[in-house]
């Protein structure tokens, strides 16, 4: 049946028939005795006793509205159960008290029955009070914290840390703690868990009070209640932050109601009588069918009723919805009548008899009530079958999700409908995303799963990098077996839950159904309004958790609507063969800067919105053809408009003058509170309302767009799709697209909002629950261990045995508990299925972010977000999804990761992206990147130009920018390379657990030689590169050491004080991090003098010279601190304070000692003598530091051989497992070397006058003079120095040249002169 307007139109008040004489005897389509028969069979008796024939009254049209009135009559009794009781004083209305009866702050619904906590344990009772008989309410947990429920009294007094049942005269059940309450505290029931129902009932005739959960009775918790003159109680809870559930009192049917027991708000008994009486009578026309022609009535099934426009059957359902239209309004009667009668249908016929006769009894509805009485039973039906959908238990087969999500499917294919609830109720008032997402059983027993997965394994910890990396473990053929018995029983779970998301993404299809336009606004363009309302409202909330979609919702949804998205997208492809399969999507550049896309306060890579459309308008005019309207310029951004400002109506003209881009538009909006279905009205945004007025005529190519912005409200199909002459989403293609379309636009919007989705929430989520795959590999460890300790336990020692034996059964039982869990959240979120979505997510932003980079300086118009969904999905799907599934098994595996490389390596320095935290994120994802085989591999196969750019990058100055993680990424590029430097974790490290084995810093050295060959090439080939680069690493090295040394002589201040006797953690964790920056600066160094050792030692370089000597400096500096005897490093590192673990002589000695060894054992004789003198002439240098190195006191006399090294003592000889017999070696070479080196200098060395002496370091004689001032000092202070100033020391003059300067030729000088 069409709905109302479309074919035949009814009005109810078009059958309010009058008694005319004309058609009294007349039915105009069956006669009078079959109308009479027909009329008796639908309007029969409540008792259903038929009366004789000859004894009853001819029905007709006429007579039938008395007929109804006497059927629809209801005893006193229950008209008069509507008003006051005995027993019960207070509105007959029950709600929670938000005016008077509550302590502490809390957030209730709109409809006064749900309740968030939101301080550390706030109170609240109800309006209605008891004194006498037996009442019972139910509670409906929507989160299992902290939360006392039960009764009190008025008198009862409150506070935050005193509520319900900690005060005499109140008594409550706390399912969290499984206690009951009343002043003191006993054992009482048993856990709730979040979608619980726990009756409360109190018996005043008795005096006792006793709870239920779930129907079951947890018996007598209380007795002897308190009675008499002022006693009455309150039914109140008490809950802690955040908390949240939903009161019963009666205004819907109880799930458990009990025998003998009334709920504290009378149901609207009268009322209901009359409804089912009437549904009754509904039923009856659905299976009795008129036969004119034979004159007599057919029994027929209800489901294969069929509407057929006769007369006589609309005239009869005209008179049914009379009366029965202003009762399908209430909550009670549409959750206890309509709910009933739908379910009913769904459970009879075929799938699709079913579907039939819902969606004719919709058409029914539109037909014959009113609009607003329609719109409130749909609206009032679909609160009740979302709340049924979320807090029903989870079963085996999930029959009781699947019932209602069949129903809610029916329902919204009927197309008026649908366009209502999405328009008015989905996103409005009901928290529908719950439609989508599958909860997680909190008792595995009562969900089935002990049946479902009998047997029970767990999967081995392993590395998360792939394949290679795995440790190999031998199964033995009991685990295996093990293993395959619990993965058939995962399978079948699996199969189960994919019917429930086959299902819900059925719903999302009718949702994004755009075929549905006649007659208004298709489906689609509604969703398009409501859900980019949803994702502001999510993205401006953060923080505001009440406000916020759940992520477990979020995550479910968005793995719903992708595959909802992908079959919309290739069916487009199949009737448009110019267009792209989903498997190529991406969203075309333009849409990120010609205004058609609202992404509100969101940052953009290159900044401020309103910024870039200054700065970059002519590059917009050029590329685009698009010009900013400028007034768009000139208006004030978001954070200057008026907040108070009402919105323009949707249904208004659209304004002729344009709002600032950016500007508010206060939207009321709903609030995310725990009640299953309300929002709160009062609460309003502010909508970005960013747009485009498109152009009403075709354009040329080299014709302008002005741009002005569009409410969201405001778009039509048109601004979305465009038409023949305008590019809708798409205006504003810049050259370097493609003209042909990808899909539709209105998809690439969806697309949009899901990439958008999963920054939000959805990743955040991916690794919350990797907490369960943790907690298993825990509980197996500590199985195992306790497995071992029972074999090696001596059997003479009972009492151990008998304690381990019970510890090894609680690991037991919890491992069974967890692993059944961990099956469920395998297959709800990381299923192969849910992996290749978040692959197929991020396969669209790198598609996304390579084309945007061609379009040049419009790049910046990119959000941000876009990079960090590429970013963390390669993490979720690296870390998250194994070890069931492997990344290495995704189709082009290779070929991603070579894509994400290349924009790594490309944007982690691009002057485009100006926002510090992408910056960082991309270096750090970059920092990680180099740490793993694959990933690394993946950098090299990027094209050259690319790598020799990348580290062209990386080598740029450390000042002024995150030098740190880029100085990470040099390191990881040659550990496995340097001296002693090819381990994973430090020697002293290894006893200790590492918090995160997967971390990137704890991964196997993975070096790469041909980045290395780059650098290499880089810094001899640029004149600039290498000493710009070196000076800044030596600047840092510098700093890093110098705040370490200072760090520590505080620690070890404080650590000798007798009045405090503890440390501050961060300085602890700064001093860790200096001391980790200055080895890794050390690394670098290393590396440099092995790569392209020319630098420091071809003096025909200008600045070779200097930078050797600098970098002696420090070496000394460095060797004479570390090494000192009993020194303020020994007496740290002897503490091993916790955050100071990586402070230890091995790190920070053998990167020194590869230097070292580099400069004066590894190169040209040449080069050694050139790097032994300078080495020498330090004044800092001792030979005792270099003998520490191998654990002897002091230097050897010439021709000795060393002796074995103190135990006590440091030594690299000790660490054997990580410095080969080769390099030491070269050290005992090195230190036979500088011993002798050391004698000569001493003998040959003539003593200086301290006045020849450089007034500068006082370590070297005078061998520069600075012109014009002709000011004098040493060549290694003044080249250091005008590395960085090109003043002069003493005068501040500028200097313009350097000499040298001889004391013995400008003496002979200036006497000759004389």
């Amino acid at each position: 049946m069409a709905s109302k307007g479309a074919g035949m139109s009814f009005s109810r008040k078009s059958y309010r028939l009058t008694s005319d004489a004309e058609k009294s005897r007349v039915t105009g389509i069956v006669h009078e005795k079959l109308l009479n028969d027909y009329l008796h069979r639908i309007f029969s008796s409540p008792d259903h006793v038929p009366p004789a024939a000859t004894s009853r009254k001819p029905l007709n049209f006429q007579n039938l509205p008395e007929h109804l009135d006497q059927l629809l009559q209801v005893d006193n009794e229950d008209e008069e159960s509507q008003g006051q009781v005995e027993g019960r004083l207070g509105p007959s209305t029950v709600v929670l008290d938000h005016t008077g009866g509550f302590e502490g702050l809390l957030l209730v619904d709109d409809d006064l029955l749900g309740v968030i906590g939101h301080s550390n344990f706030g109170t609240i009772r109800s309006t209605t009070c008891v004194y006498k008989g037996k009442w019972v309410y139910e509670v409906l947990i929507s989160s299992q914290g902290l939360m006392q429920i039960g009764w009190c009294t008025i008198n009862c007094r409150f506070n935050q840390e005193e509520g319900v049942g900690d005060t005499h005269n109140s008594y409550a059940y706390d399912g969290n703690r499984v206690r009951k309450w009343n002043v003191t505290t006993t054992n009482y029931g048993k856990a709730w868990a979040a979608g619980d129902i726990v009756s409360c009932l109190i018996d005043l005739d008795d005096g006792t009070l006793s709870f239920c959960l779930n129907g079951v009775s947890l018996g007598i918790a209380f007795e002897n209640l308190s009675r008499g003159l002022g006693m009455a109680y309150f039914p109140a809870i008490s809950l802690s932050f955040k908390e949240s559930v939903a009161f019963n009192f009666g205004s819907r049917p109880l799930r458990y109601p009990v025998a003998g027991f009334r709920p504290l708000q009378d149901p609207p008994c009268a009322d209901l009588v009359r409804a089912q009486r009437l549904l009754g009578c509904f039923r009856a026309v659905l299976s009795v069918e008129l036969d004119p022609v034979e004159g007599r009535l057919v029994e027929k099934e209800s489901s294969e009723w069929q509407l057929q426009g006769q007369p006589t059957i609309l005239l009869t359902l005209a008179h049914i919805f009379q009366h029965f239209a202003p009762l399908l309004r209430k909550v009670y009667l549409v959750e206890a009548v309509l709910m009933s009668f739908l379910l009913g249908i769904m459970e009879k016929g075929t799938p699709a008899q079913a579907q039939s006769l819902v969606h004719q009894v919709l058409d029914l509805l539109w037909l014959f009530m009113e609009d607003y009485e329609v719109q409130d039973c749909l609206k009032q039906l679909m609160m009740s079958l979302l709340r049924l959908y979320r807090f029903s238990p989870i079963v085996p087969d999930l029959g009781l999700q699947i019932h209602y999500l069949q129903l809610t499917i029916s329902i919204l294919r009927h197309q008026k409908s649908r366009k209502f609830l999405l328009s008015n109720v989905l996103f409005d008032v009901l928290r529908s995303v719950v439609f989508f997402y599958i909860k997680s059983p909190l008792r595995v027993e009562e969900a089935g799963l002990q049946e479902l997965i009998p047997t029970t394994w767990w999967p081995h910890r392993s590395s998360r990098e792939g394949r290679e990396s795995k440790e190999v473990n031998e199964e033995t053929a009991e685990e295996r077996l093990r293993r395959r018995a619990y993965e058939r029983g995962c399978q079948r779970l699996k199969k189960r839950i994919e019917v429930v998301e086959e299902l819900q993404v059925q719903i999302l299809k009718l949702l994004l159904d755009n075929k549905d336009d006649n007659g208004g606004e298709a489906s689609r363009y509604i969703f398009l309004t409501k859900f980019r309302k949803f994702l502001q409202e999510n993205a401006s909330g953060r923080g505001n958790m009440p406000m916020l979609c759940p992520p477990e919702y979020m995550v479910c949804f968005l793995h719903r609507l992708i595959s909802a998205l992908r079959y919309y997208w290739d069916e487009y492809k199949a009737s448009n063969p110019r267009a792209s399969f989903s498997e190529e999507a991406y969203i075309p550049p333009q849409i990120f800067y010609n205004g058609k896309v609202d992404y509100f306060d969101l940052q953009r890579l290159g900044g401020l919105l309103s910024h870039l459309r200054k700065t970059l308008k002519d590059d917009l005019a050029s590329k685009a053809n698009i010009v900013i309207d400028p007034l768009e310029l000139q208006a004030a951004t978001m954070d200057d408009l008026d907040e108070d400002d009402e919105a323009t109506p949707a249904g208004t003209q659209r304004p002729m003058q344009a709002l600032a881009m950016g500007g508010a538009l206060p939207l009321p909006r709903p609030g995310w509170l725990s009640s299953p279905t309300l929002g709160r009205a009062n609460r309003f945004l502010s909508t970005a309302a960013v747009s485009l007025m498109t152009p009403r005529r075709p354009l040329s190519t080299l014709e302008k767009v002005k741009v002005r912005t569009l409410s969201v409200e405001q778009r039509t199909r048109e601004d979305i799709e465009g038409s023949h002459w305008n590019e809708g989403l798409l205006l504003g293609r810049p050259p370097e697209e493609p003209e042909q379309p990808l899909t539709e636009n209105s998809l690439l919007e969806v697309l949009d909002g899901a990439v958008m989705m999963y920054n939000l929430s959805v990743h955040q989520q991916l690794g919350k629950m990797v907490g369960v795959s943790d907690d298993v590999n825990e509980y197996a460890m500590a199985l195992r261990d306790t497995e071992d300790k029972l074999r090696r336990c001596p059997r003479r020692r009972k009492d151990i045995l008998a304690e381990l034996t019970k510890s090894q059964k609680v690991f037991s039982e919890k491992l069974d508990h967890l692993s059944r869990r961990l099956a469920w959240v395998h297959a709800t979120v990381y299923s192969q299925e849910k992996m290749l979505d978040i692959y197929w997510l991020l396969r669209v932003c790198l598609r996304t972010i390579e084309h945007g980079d061609r379009t040049g300086s419009l790049f910046a118009f990119m959000p941000e977000f876009y990079l960090s969904v590429a970013i963390n999905s390669y993490s979720a799907l690296k870390n998250y999804f194994g070890p069931v599934h492997s990344m290495e098994e995704l189709p082009g595996y290779e070929e991603t990761l070579t894509r994400l490389a290349a924009i790594l390596a490309k944007h982690f320095a691009d002057t485009r992206i100006v926002g510090t935290d992408i910056r960082d994120s991309l270096m750090q994802a970059l920092a990680s990147y180099v740490c793993y085989p694959h990933s690394l591999r993946a950098v090299e196969r990027i094209p050259e130009d690319q790598r020799i750019a990348m580290v062209r990058n990386l080598l740029a100055p450390y000042e002024q920018r995150p030098w740190a993680q880029t100085n990470w990424i040099l390191v990881r590029l040659w550990r496995g390379c340097g001296f002693g430097y090819r381990y994973t974790r430090l020697p002293h490290l290894l006893k200790t657990k590492p918090e995160d084995a997967n971390l990137p810093s704890l991964q196997k050295p993975c070096p790469s030689t041909l980045l290395q060959q780059h650098m290499a090439d880089l810094l001899r080939q640029g004149s600039d590169v290498a000493p710009s680069f070196l000076n800044s690493v030596l600047n840092q090295l510098n700093w890093a050491f110098s705040e370490f040394i200072g760090m520590i002589q505080e620690i070890q201040q404080a650590a000798e004080r007798l009045e405090r006797n503890f440390v501050d953690s961060r300085q602890l964790k700064v001093c860790a991090t200096c001391f980790d920056l200055s080895v890794s600066l050390l690394r670098v160094l290393e590396m440099t003098i092995t790569l392209v050792p020319e630098i420091f030692l071809d003096w025909a370089r200008p600045t070779s010279e200097m930078l050797l000597r600098r970098l002696a400096q420090l070496l000394n500096q460095v060797l004479n601190r570390v090494t000192a005897e009993r020194n303020l490093f020994d007496r740290v590192v002897t503490l091993r304070l916790p955050g100071l673990e990586s402070v230890d002589h091995y790190p920070i000695l053998v990167a020194v000692t590869g230097i070292l060894v580099q400069l004066l054992v590894r190169g040209q004789a040449s080069e050694t003598e050139r790097a032994t003198s300078v080495l020498l002439a330090d004044p800092c240098f001792q030979l005792r530091s270099i003998c520490y190195l191998l654990g002897q006191p002091e230097p050897p006399a010439p021709g000795t051989v060393l002796p074995a090294p103190d135990q006590k003592r440091f030594s690299l000889q000790s660490y054997t497992d990580y410095i080969n017999a080769e390099e030491l070696a070269q050290v005992e070479q090195m230190l036979t070397h500088l011993t002798f080196a050391s004698a000569q200098a001493a003998a040959a060395s003539l003593p200086t006058s301290e006045e020849d002496l450089c007034p500068i370091c006082y370590a070297h004689p005078i061998s520069a003079v600075f012109q014009p001032c002709g000011h004098k000092s040493c060549k290694a202070c003044i080249n250091q120095h005008l590395m960085n100033n090109k003043d002069c020391f003493f005068c501040k003059a500028t200097i313009v040249s350097v000499e040298d300067w001889d004391k013995a030729a400008n003496t002979s000088t200036t006497s000759s002169a004389a």
